[in-house]
């Protein structure tokens, strides 16, 4: 896949409809850029330095999924997101801003370099900048494709040997699950502003958003908690053994800590996430739901118990736990 393959134009069942088409790039802070870079290379993504950035890419796919900068001393932080919209979109989402009186922000210091200078700032709720800028759709046009191994003859086994089993390499980013003590706020922020809509939740409690030219079930999601945070970033993989063999491929690299396998209930996917040295998660995924452009699907209020997974491992004690806003840091991992 190249750049000039992103689609860069509406499709006429959404003509009529201003708003954001993808997550084109989220930005945080990690005290140790180097330790950054040795996870996310194990993890199977593509890992590149410019300067005192760490551009996060996968495989294959031209886009700059996020960026990373080093802090030295503090503990992870978000930065700022940036959505990327149709050039069509641009000037009715930033008028709609200014009629709904939302708060507008300097662009983030860390932007410079990065288009900073261009685009709306907005200020989130929980108080951290949001950037629109116009960008090429990154976002999937369709359902991720289900790879199928065929069937080998009698006398021959499915499954290779651990010796030859290739390394996982995630094809694409697929969501961010967001940390907030201001979800309603949050929820109509993106749905008001930016033109996401509610796919499903459970309440307040956490809530699942996608965009209305095609997404996946959610591009976004939110969790309530005591301040903003990043508490996980997704990545598609091509099949569930990917899935289990992403897993097996970061325990080979020390990181033992995590959650899964499981299938989730809203949005369907199997998972794995390994939790990452600043006690945040990255999720192998693969087989999530997806939301057609021309397609209004139709959101739901789900109970606690039929919102998170449907089968899987019982779920670390502290897998919610915001430690962007924790006084205490979490445990080193065994690979850190």
């Amino acid at each position: 896949m190249t750049a000039s393959s992103l689609r860069t134009v509406k499709n006429p069942p959404r003509a009529a409809l201003q708003a954001v088409h993808s997550l084109d790039r989220f930005v945080f802070t990690v005290p140790d850029l180097a330790e950054a870079e040795r996870f996310y290379a194990a993890f199977g993504l593509a890992p590149r330095r410019d300067g005192d950035r760490l551009d996060l890419h996968t495989v294959g796919h031209p886009q700059a999924w996020g960026s990373l900068y080093e802090a030295p001393g503090r503990p992870k932080k978000l930065q700022y997101l940036r959505f990327g919209c149709f050039a069509e979109d641009f000037d009715a989402i930033a008028a709609r801003a200014q009629q709904l009186g939302l708060p507008r922000c300097e662009a983030h210091p860390l932007s410079a370099g990065q288009g900073g200078e261009a685009g709306l700032w907005l200020l989130h709720p929980d108080g951290f900048p949001v950037q629109v800028v116009v960008a090429a759709k990154s976002s999937p046009e369709a359902a991720g494709e289900r790879v199928l191994a065929p069937r080998p003859p009698p006398g021959v086994g499915a499954s290779l040997n651990r010796a030859r089993i290739p390394k996982v390499h995630p094809r694409r980013l697929s969501h961010v699950l967001l940390f907030s003590a201001k979800v309603p706020e949050a929820v109509r922020f993106f749905e008001e502003a930016l033109g996401l809509r509610v796919s499903d939740r459970s309440g307040d409690l956490i809530v699942f958003m996608h965009g209305v030219h095609g997404s996946d079930h959610h591009l976004v999601a939110m969790a309530k908690s005591g301040g903003p945070g990043l508490h996980h970033l997704s990545w598609d993989v091509a099949d569930i053994d990917e899935v289990g063999r992403g897993m097996e491929q970061m325990l080979a690299a020390g990181h033992v800590r995590g959650w899964g396998v499981g299938r989730h209930v809203l949005g369907s996917n199997y998972f794995h996430y390994v939790r990452d040295p600043w006690g945040s998660y990255s999720e192998y995924s693969y087989d999530i739901d997806f939301v057609p452009g021309d397609f209004d699907w139709p959101a739901a209020d789900h109970p606690p118990e039929d919102s998170f997974y449907a089968w899987g491992p019982r779920v670390p004690e502290d897998f919610v736990t915001n430690f962007e806003i924790e006084p205490a840091p979490p445990a080193a991992d065994p690979a850190a």
